[in-house]
């Protein structure tokens, strides 16, 4: 626990020792060796004096380009552990071109229209790539295969990238066979509202990730760093309700990917390589011609479910964005690694950062209280974070006592009952710190 954490030992570290990753084709560390046969550079045939040419050329639209290229290249690893790992591989066949990328960990698969004059394929930097695209003009872009370079057109703008050897390059592993589809925006906003509380310590790398729990027609994500625990739970369609499946995916990963898959009303979600009862090794996302997949994490990921208290007998209701401002004030003159007070009685919250010499501030607002009055302190950069992630005018705190982790949860009006699909559980810390 950091300094100034309460003595409550529900957070107290669990084993988290995490397992040996498993590749998703089972492969351990080399890359697999994939000929494209008709499509490399100078590919030596029988006749050793006999050399063909690759060819590929097409025309597609700047902007669908440009985005494409842009979301493939997202998830390139900045250092990757080989050069070849940083290119994206392009593909032109029939009336499409297929833009992939892999790091052994996340792949990424995007389908767009494009005219193909001739078949080809071909690997480049994917970053410069993407650059590139970004910056043509908005005007159709005609790519054509010359030798060892890849030439871009697009009005008077002219570029050649260098090829990267495509036989090198690992294949991608085959998507999961989807479980169910849900809805973008819904699971967008889940993920985000989750994500806040993963732990961003890779010394207890299970806590990194999201824990997704498939039971039926629902679906339930879990991410806590000891101090904060957040939960949501939300509805899907899944392709057999009696399903019931557990994954742990990086919070950083699945962050990703729910940003990136909005552009469609529904994402379709896949499991495979089960390796025990309830775990598999790869999920995947599929969504308006984007696919990409991720290894999941090994390991008993803490029983923290049970943290949220059953009652709590004191509950304060407060507007959200009103008590949001305020502890951004308060959280001015808060140091680091300490708290922000808050002071609630019937009518009124009391908010108090800072002490002795230092800055100090103090604020009051409306509440309303139910239950005796109570003060608790909390970090305020989590405070924010839980709000912030809330969708509701009014936030509801739920105490059992004034050192015991409260529960947040949303309100729609004050006179209402609480919204739980999204909780927030926050553990105090000590007054004085």
């Amino acid at each position: 626990m950091m300094e100034g954490e309460s003595n409550d030992k529900n957070f107290s570290q669990a084993s988290v020792q995490q397992r040996r990753r498993r590749h998703p084709s089972g492969a351990d560390a080399k890359p697999s060796i994939a000929p494209h046969v008709g499509t490399l550079v100078g590919k030596v045939v029988s006749d050793p004096f006999c050399v063909l040419e690759a060819a590929m050329k097409f025309t597609v639209a700047r902007d669908v380009l440009a985005e494409a290229v842009s979301w493939t290249a997202r998830a390139l690893p900045v250092r990757p552990a080989s050069p070849i790992l940083a290119g994206v591989r392009i593909k032109a066949e029939g009336d499409e071109l297929t833009l992939s990328s892999f790091d052994y960990e996340v792949s990424a698969n995007s389908h767009i229209p494009a005219t193909v004059d001739e078949a080809g394929e071909v690997l480049v930097s994917g970053r410069l790539l993407a650059d590139i695209s970004k910056s043509l003009p908005s005007k159709p872009v005609s790519v054509e295969l010359d030798g060892q370079k890849v030439n871009l057109v697009c009005g008077s703008s002219h570029f050649t990238l260098a090829v990267m050897p495509l036989d090198e390059y690992p294949l991608l592993p085959a998507q999961p066979t989807g479980i169910g589809a849900i809805d973008s925006s819904t699971l967008s906003q889940a993920v985000s509202q989750v994500s806040i509380a993963a732990s961003r310590d890779d010394t207890l790398p299970l806590l990194t990730g999201v824990r997704i729990e498939i039971n039926g027609p629902a679906i339930t994500l879990l991410a806590t760093d000891r101090y904060r625990l957040a939960m949501r739970e939300l509805d899907w369609e899944p392709t057999d309700t009696s399903i019931e499946e557990v994954a742990l995916v990086k919070a950083r990963i699945l962050q990703d990917v729910a940003k990136s898959m909005t552009s469609g009303a529904k994402v379709e979600v896949g499991l495979s390589g089960e390796s025990q009862p309830g775990a598999s090794s790869l999920i995947g996302f599929t969504a308006q011609g984007r696919r990409t997949t991720s290894t999941l994490m090994d390991g008993d990921y803490p029983a923290v479910r049970r943290l949220f208290p059953e009652t709590t007998p004191v509950q304060a209701v407060v507007d959200r964005h009103a008590l949001l401002e305020a502890v951004k004030r308060m959280s001015l003159v808060a140091e680091r690694k300490t708290s922000v007070r808050l002071a609630f009685t019937d009518g009124q919250l009391v908010l108090e950062a800072g002490q002795g010499d230092n800055a100090q501030a103090s604020e009051a607002i409306e509440a309303t209280l139910h239950g005796d009055d109570i003060s608790t302190a909390f970090n305020p950069q989590f405070l924010i974070d839980g709000l912030q992630v809330l969708d509701t005018d009014y936030v509801r705190f739920g105490f059992t006592h004034p050192t015991k982790p409260a529960v947040i949860t949303g309100q729609k009006k004050a006179n209402e009952g609480e919204v739980t699909q999204f909780r927030y559980l926050l553990m105090p810390i000590r007054f004085g710190i």
